[in-house]
Parts: C-alpha cells; sequence; structure tokens
C-alpha cells in the first residue's frame, strides 16, 4: 500500500521530534504499527530510544545465516529443529518471525529488451482454451498462435486436439495468411518441437526438422523456463483470451475459426504497434511481409498416418471411434491416412475404405455395402440359423429385428423368444401378431405375445403348454424305420426246413 507523502512526514515528525512511540503514531493516525517501521526503516534514519535488548537467538544467528546461505529455500520448521538440537529454547512461533527477516531474498532478475528485424523471427505456442462437447467426446480446445516478432501481425486457428498433425496445419495457415515464412519460429519445449533435451543438446521432432526443410526456416527451441525469450507470443495468448474468447458465442469450431479469421484480420490487426507507436499493426506488417522468405511451389502433405489391425470385426479404431473395412480384411495390418474431412484405410498402396472423419466417441462410421457384403456372406454360409428359421417361417420378424437394433434392444433374446413362440402357436398365427405389433409400432416380443393371446381367446382355443420332457422320454418319439416284413417270413421258412 502506497503511503501519502503528508503521512510520511507527519510519522517522521511525531517520532523524531515528539518523541512518540510506535503505538502511540499507529493509534494516532489510524494507521498499523508495520506501516510506522516501514517508513522509519525507509527514511534511514537512527532510531530513538534505548538499545535493542539482547536476545536468546543471537548465538546462533551466524550458524542460520551459514545455513541459509547455503539452503535459502529451507523450511522454518527444520531450521528450528537443528537450533533445538544445538541448544535454543526459544518459541517456534517466534522462531519464525525472526527467520522471515533474516532469510535472503532472491535477487531479481533484470531484462535485455529484444528486438528483431521485419520478417526475421516469428514465435509459436499452444494455448488451451477449455473443451469442446461433440456428440459423446469431450475434446480440448486448443488454440494454435503465431504472432511474427516485429509487426506483432497474429495467426489464430483452434483444434480439438493439439497433435503434431494439427501443429503443422497452424503452421501452414499462418504461412498461407501472411504469403511468406519467417526466418526463424522459435518454439517452446513442447513434445512436437523438441524430444529430449540435455544442455545444449537438442533433439528435435524428425517431423518437424523435414516440415522446416519444406519450407527453409529454422525451428528454435527457448531455454528452459525462459518464457521471457517467447514474451511476445505468450502476450498474443492472453491478448486473444481478453480480447477475442471471452463471452465468444460459437455454434461449432469451423465457425470459431471463421471468426478468429476475422478478428485478427481486424481488430488484432488495427491495434498500436509496440515497435512503432505512431502506426497500427496492419501498417507494419504489409512492410515486413515483402521480407518474408517466398513459400515452395508445392505444400507439405500433412496427413495424420497410423498403422492399425483390424480384429475379428471388420471395424478399425480410429480417433475414439470405429470404422468399417471389407470384411476380407479382418485380422490384417492396414494404414490409415486421415485429414480434418476424411479418413482413407489403405492396404499396401489400395484404398479399400474412404469415410467422412467423425470426431464423436464411440461411433461407428459405416459403409453400407461393407455390412451387406457380410451378411450375405454370412447368410450363404449358415443356412439353417435360428434367424434364418424365423425369417423363412415369419417374413414380417426381419422388420421387427432391424426396428428392434435401431432401439438398442437384445436382438438375441429376441430371436430367442419368438422362435418359441413359434413352435407354440405355428407359422401363420406369428405372421400375423408381428404384423400387428408392427402396425402399433411397438417392436418387442411382448406385443407380439399379447397379439398372439389376444387372437386365441377369439378362436376360443386353449392356451398352448410348452411341455419340458426329460432328454430320455424325448428320445421315444424319435422316428423308427421300419423292417421289410419278408425278413420275418424268411426267418419262419428257416426254421421249418430245419425241423
Amino acid at each position: 500500500m502506497v503511503i501519502p507523502a503528508d503521512i510520511e512526514a507527519q510519522i517522521l515528525r511525531y517520532y523524531h521530534a515528539e518523541r512518540w512511540t510506535i503505538g502511540t503514531i499507529a493509534q494516532q493516525l489510524h494507521i498499523h504499527h508495520s506501516v510506522v517501521r516501514r517508513v522509519l526503516g525507509q527514511a534511514g534514519l537512527p532510531r530513538i530510544g534505548s538499545p535493542a535488548r539482547a536476545s536468546r537467538i543471537d548465538p546462533y544467528l551466524p550458524f542460520i545465516h551459514q545455513t541459509l546461505e547455503t539452503f535459502p529455500s529451507l523450511t522454518a520448521s527444520r531450521l528450528y529443529a537443528m537450533v533445538c538440537e544445538r541448544g535454543y529454547r526459544g518459541s517456534p512461533d517466534h522462531f519464525r518471525h525472526i527467520i522471515a527477516c533474516h532469510r535472503p531474498r532472491a535477487k531479481v532478475e533484470a531484462y535485455l529488451r529484444l528486438r528483431t528485424l521485419p520478417g526475421e523471427q516469428a514465435q509459436v505456442d499452444w494455448g488451451h482454451f477449455g473443451h469442446l462437447e461433440i456428440g459423446r467426446a469431450r475434446r480440448p480446445l486448443m488454440a494454435f498462435v503465431m504472432v511474427l516478432s516485429y509487426s506483432r501481425q497474429i495467426f489464430l486457428r483452434f483444434y480439438p486436439d493439439a497433435r503434431m498433425e494439427n501443429f503443422l496445419r497452424g503452421h501452414v495457415g499462418a504461412f498461407s495468411a501472411w504469403g511468406g515464412v519467417p526466418r526463424v519460429l522459435l518454439y517452446d519445449n513442447l513434445k512436437s518441437a523438441v524430444l529430449e533435451r540435455r544442455g545444449d543438446a537438442i533433439r528435435f521432432h524428425p517431423t518437424l526438422l523435414g516440415f522446416a526443410g519444406h519450407y527453409r526456416y529454422e525451428p528454435r527451441p527457448v531455454a528452459i523456463a525462459r518464457g521471457n525469450e517467447k514474451g511476445r507470443v505468450e502476450r498474443a495468448i492472453r491478448y486473444v483470451r481478453d480480447s477475442f474468447f471471452a463471452a465468444r458465442r460459437f455454434t461449432d469450431l469451423a465457425d470459431l475459426n471463421t471468426q478468429a479469421d476475422a478478428w485478427c484480420n481486424g481488430p488484432a490487426a488495427d491495434r498500436r504497434c509496440p515497435e512503432e507507436s505512431l502506426r497500427s499493426v496492419r501498417e507494419v506488417f504489409a512492410e515486413e511481409a515483402k521480407r518474408l522468405l517466398a513459400l515452395p511451389d508445392n505444400p507439405a502433405p500433412l496427413l495424420e498416418q497410423v498403422a492399425v489391425r483390424v480384429g475379428k470385426t471388420p471395424y478399425v479404431r480410429f480417433d475414439l471411434n470405429d470404422y468399417s473395412v471389407p470384411h476380407d480384411h479382418v485380422r490384417r495390418g492396414l494404414t490409415i491416412l486421415a485429414d480434418p474431412q476424411e479418413v482413407r484405410i489403405v492396404d499396401g498402396s489400395a484404398v479399400i475404405a474412404l469415410h467422412p472423419r467423425c470426431y464423436d466417441k464411440g461411433a461407428q462410421i459405416e459403409e453400407p455395402a461393407h455390412v451387406q457384403a457380410l451378411v450375405d456372406q454370412k447368410r450363404s454360409a449358415r443356412k439353417h440359423r435360428a434367424t434364418d428359421r424365423l425369417v423363412r417361417a415369419a417374413p414380417a420378424s426381419q422388420t421387427l429385428l432391424m426396428r428392434a437394433a435401431e432401439r438398442g434392444e437384445n436382438l438375441g433374446a429376441i430371436t430367442a423368444t419368438l422362435l418359441r413362440l413359434l413352435d407354440r402357436y405355428g407359422a401363420g398365427e406369428l405372421q400375423a401378431s408381428i404384423c400387428e405389433a408392427l402396425t402399433r409400432n411397438v417392436p418387442h416380443p411382448n406385443a407380439v405375445r399379447l397379439a398372439l393371446d389376444r387372437r386365441r381367446e377369439e378362436r376360443g382355443a386353449a392356451p398352448p403348454v410348452a411341455a419340458g420332457l426329460p432328454a430320455h422320454v424325448q428320445a421315444r418319439d424319435r422316428p423308427v424305420k421300419p423292417h421289410a416284413l419278408e425278413t420275418y417270413d424268411q426267418i419262419k421258412d428257416c426254421s421249418d426246413d430245419n425241423n
């Protein structure tokens, strides 16, 4: 808190001229006694009154100073225990107060103002802006920010994650928007740029090195824990939070990026340039754009390449979702090539599937031909399976099963129930009852059972009873092939001849 000059003058006059005590000055001026002590200490005048009394901690001060010089961040509680082992008997609270006065203060570092030439340098970083709900997926909303160090021109683009592919897409977008490439790009020590660092030995990400070679710029990481070396992009991210993203409404990611482009070319470009206080960022950037490196003839390919293996079902998992493949590629290794709009699945050099990219979670993106081919193959291989038997007996059951699948019902349990009803009531009654249930838009076995009971009561028939016979009783009903009676005549003739 800043003390007014007249209050400071009164404190000094009352203390040195009127000989008031610190407590009396604080009480009369309605301020805290620590404020009075601070003003007196800053004045540098000798203290009035009797000299300070000796304290029981005085013999231990050399040890305390030596320990704090070696371990500046040592806690007061640990230092108190060490002093007590050497004979100190003071209270811990008073000891903490004394240590706060004797603890060495950290040296404040001074920084040089960094200046760059036009077109020489740009700074790059990610900013986290909460999360984005896409269907059942909750994805991080990441802002790619690149700022030219001289003109402070900002490029802003939002992505649903901070993967390497989106990191490089942000570079390409900035280069295209500016019509050129800076000679040096400064990076933080993020994994997309630096894989390992030991002192001055830096191992860059090979993908970033290849990208930098394509666009002919120099990637340069800042020193560890030296955020001041890329303060321009740090301030740019803070400027984006306060001036653009705060209270911003958007429908989806594309709408947000459209608004971001308009903001970068509008209010952000019209602000005052720190390097040229009399001109705007737009005016300074118009001159800096001429100093940028030319863009290459062909942009760098930015496809996400992921090796996957198909399981026993014809789907591959990519980015939280399942994409269908032809059924004859199960149990094989494939490659996914993805961009923000579509997903291509290749086997060697052949593209076997092409899907629109989905950012939901747990979704199944299917090509109808893939599923139909598998269904046709299963039907030909399993002609006598339960579903086929049910569909042959009651064709309407296929529609019921399809509608039940849309509602997420258990198709296995429905099929088993309908087969039991088929055995009890027959194919004709089951077909009619399924049609009645579908007419009422209730694709469930309970609705079919109610329709069967109602039709049976209208006929006045007794309810069918399912007899649960043991296996040895059921074996008695097995068909027996009768033998020809001529064999008995032959046996009779042989016995007569012997007699």
